[in-house]
């Protein structure tokens, strides 16, 4: 439930500069200043070592100054802030180890930002999208008790998720078969899934194999164990690279690219279409897997391969294939053999962390600095280049501070541009326009808060 009005004020100064909410019911409203303000900034303000997650109306992403003072709807932090077209935000929160509540938000006639009644308690999840009205969102997990091995071993299921922003519900799957992720691909192996892309009335997702869990391992007599000595003799491992004894962790085929496409968002009908001309399609930072597979106005479905299997310590399980894009036509389920584009010649040797489709063939592309092969300090990924799948060309973008700190976790996308939220080392973040053809940014907005979370547009 809400916090206390006054706990919610942020005093942005020992003076006047202040954030003021206003509660009606389960509700806030920013302050309006009046006209037409459709952008909506998610930023984060800190001050006195306390942050505070806000969301901000803007008139122009282009131009000006965005300023929290009388304005801003005070939220609790979120994963990811994500847009259901220009109708819904939702600020996602992971609920791990059952804290954090996921809310959604609209635009009010007189523009200004309201919440909405509903709050979810969603699964963790470490990827999502969108499918018609749904917000999908996954993760992998412990199915129930009661579907454990001879071993007393769990086997492995999708943890599913699904908002449906218009009638403003959620549901769960808990204890249904269907969502097993054990031997997905019929190698033995279990999966994640990365990412959710709609094309037609179809649902695509790249199917990432990650290794044997004990129940994968056990499975008839370990016919799957591929390499015996990869086999975990002891617990070991933290967060997200945790492992049980009996575990082989990591997949044993790092050079397949297997896509799962389903008939709905309930991911019934699975089928499987693979490639062995690239590694899986999913870029990783911790625990999130973001999504590489992307479908065009035509209905064509992109699926891209950052070769993240090269980071992996042996070498058996080091991808030998470099980073890649490849293509589903439109209405077909099967890999377009026609069609592959090497990223890595393009790009001098260096690969991406995160993708997002532009409009016209562009995909914006966030970068690492160095190639994956090079030892020494781990690459870091602080600058964007545009690939053009139509004249498979790559340029970097040109035009942003030298001084990044952070991107924000989504551009947003309107006219073929992007509009990337960049945070700084020196002076105010600021939105950034990202012109496809020749890959220049220019600083657009600026907003003075600490940080740019995310970045988007609602209509009344």
């Amino acid at each position: 439930m809400k916090m206390n009005f006054l706990n919610k004020m942020l005093l942005l100064s020992s003076a006047t500069m202040m954030f003021f909410s206003c509660e009606n019911g389960d509700e806030y409203a920013n302050v309006s200043q009046g006209g037409v303000k459709p952008y909506v900034i998610a930023a984060t303000v800190t001050m006195s070592n306390n942050s505070t997650p806000v969301l901000l109306n803007a008139e122009s992403l282009e131009s000006g100054t965005v300023s929290p003072v009388n304005q801003g709807v005070v939220t609790d932090a979120a994963a990811y802030w994500v847009f259901h077209g220009t109708d819904y935000l939702y600020g996602l929160t992971y609920n791990d180890g059952a804290a954090g509540l996921t809310r959604s938000y609209i635009m009010a006639d007189d523009y200004t930002i309201v919440e909405r009644s509903k709050e979810y308690a969603i699964n963790r999840f470490t990827t999502y999208g969108i499918y018609k009205d749904n917000i999908i969102t996954t993760s992998t997990g412990n199915a129930p008790a009661e579907w454990a091995d001879a071993n007393g071993y769990l086997p492995k299921m999708l943890l599913l998720s699904l908002l449906d922003t218009k009638a403003e519900t959620y549901t769960s799957n808990t204890a249904d078969r269907k969502y097993l992720s054990e031997n997905f691909l019929g190698n033995g192996e279990y999966v994640t899934l990365a990412g959710f892309q709609q094309s037609g009335d179809k649902l695509f997702a790249a199917a990432v194999p990650m290794g044997l869990s004990q129940y994968g391992a056990a499975a008839e007599g370990g016919r799957y164990v591929k390499y015996h000595d990869l086999v975990k003799t002891e617990d070991g491992g933290s967060n997200s690279s945790s492992y049980k004894k009996g575990e082989l962790q990591w997949t044993q085929y790092p050079d397949e690219c297997h896509i799962a496409i389903f008939d709905d968002a309930s991911l019934g009908n699975k089928r499987i279409v693979s490639t062995n001309r690239m590694s899986y399609a999913c870029g990783r930072n911790k625990s999130q897997y973001y999504q590489m597979i992307w479908a065009t106005e035509n209905g064509d479905i992109y699926v891209l391969s950052p070769s993240y299997a090269k980071t992996m310590a042996d070498s058996r399980q080091q991808t030998t294939l470099p980073a890649a894009a490849m293509r589903i036509k439109a209405g077909e389920e099967k890999f377009d053999d026609s069609y592959y584009v090497n990223i890595e010649d393009l790009s001098g040797g260096r690969s991406f962390m995160r993708s997002w489709y532009m409009g016209s063939g562009n995909f914006l592309l966030q970068m690492y600095d160095k190639p994956f092969t090079l030892g020494g300090k781990a690459p870091t990924a602080l600058s964007l280049a545009v690939f053009n799948a139509v004249d498979c060309s790559l340029k970097y973008v040109t035009g942003l501070p030298g001084t990044i700190s952070a991107f924000g976790k989504a551009p947003f996308m309107e006219n073929g541009y992007a509009y990337m939220p960049v945070t700084t080392t020196d002076g105010y973040p600021a939105i950034y326009k990202i012109t496809p053809d020749d890959a220049v940014a220019v600083k657009g907005a600026v907003v003075e808060v600490t940080s740019l979370d995310g970045v988007g547009k609602l209509l009344p």
